[in-house]
């Protein structure tokens, strides 16, 4: 089996181009994929294939080999997989995925290879803050929707949080029945914003597209950034629009391939 490892940010994927090589179990292949010792290393797996209602259907895996809804950073590189291999003739490309049909835009192309893509990431669904407490200390988590769950935090004390005791521990808060990304803010200023992230199934991470936009259309309705953002993420940054509620927000960063392999 062919692969090509990608990554937005240092959030990297081990992807297959389902259009000629199949995969019976993705959940274990996700798994030892993913590992960083006995696989190739990676945040998880995608599966890029053909779709009835779009261009092309992403299929995306944790590391821990259960099912995510959406990427962020995944489906830059799933834009840049089909244009460069020519499964697509065209810049704009819908994108079938769990969370419905995206939009992305190569929107950056020099020698025929993409390297900037804005997506369109759909309407977000920001809800009022909820109490979580956390050992002896009550904080606050606004719960957002991107197609997939996050629990944005801007507690002045959430930069000194240990995310790697934390961040397990939210992602299974009950609020979420399927469990949940985890992003601490810090805002710099109205069009600078500071994030890290847990992601769910897959522990912290470089980078989370869906993370950086959620946090930022939290950060849009507190009235905290203006409409439009630079999200800094230990991998790099991402800019993010959004007009606000019942919008569509728009998130643009880069794509870029790792390396080729094959499994025997």
């Amino acid at each position: 089996m062919r692969f090509t490892k990608m990554q937005g940010l240092g959030n990297d994927y081990v992807y297959v181009n389902c259009f000629e090589e199949r995969v019976e179990t993705p959940e274990l292949a996700a798994k030892k994929l993913s590992d960083r010792h006995f696989g190739v290393g990676a945040d998880g797996l995608i599966l890029i294939g053909p779709s009835k209602k779009a261009d092309c259907r992403m299929k995306m895996y944790n590391a821990d080999g259960s099912r995510g809804t959406m990427c962020g950073n995944g489906i830059r590189c799933v834009a840049k997989y089909v244009y460069e291999a020519g499964l697509v003739g065209q810049t704009e490309i819908t994108v079938e995925t769990d969370s419905g049909i995206r939009l992305v835009n190569c929107c950056q192309i020099e020698d025929g290879k993409v390297r900037l893509v804005e997506v369109d990431m759909g309407i977000p669904s920001v809800e009022k803050q909820e109490r979580f407490q956390w050992e002896e200390r009550e904080l606050f988590f606004v719960p957002v929707d991107m197609g997939n769950p996050h629990a944005v935090f801007f507690d002045a004390e959430a930069e000194h949080l240990d995310l790697l005791r934390f961040g397990p521990v939210m992602e299974r808060h009950p609020y979420f029945p399927d469990r949940t990304n985890v992003e601490l803010v810090q805002i710099q200023r109205e069009n600078l914003i500071r994030l890290r992230v847990w992601e769910r199934g897959s522990g912290e991470t470089l980078a989370c597209g869906t993370g950086a936009c959620a946090a930022f259309a939290a950060a849009r309705t507190m009235n905290f950034v203006g409409e439009r953002a630079t999200v800094e993420l230990p991998g790099g940054t991402l800019e993010i629009a959004w007009q606000g509620p019942g919008k569509p927000l728009f998130m643009t960063g880069p794509a870029e391939e790792v390396f080729c392999g094959e499994i025997i």
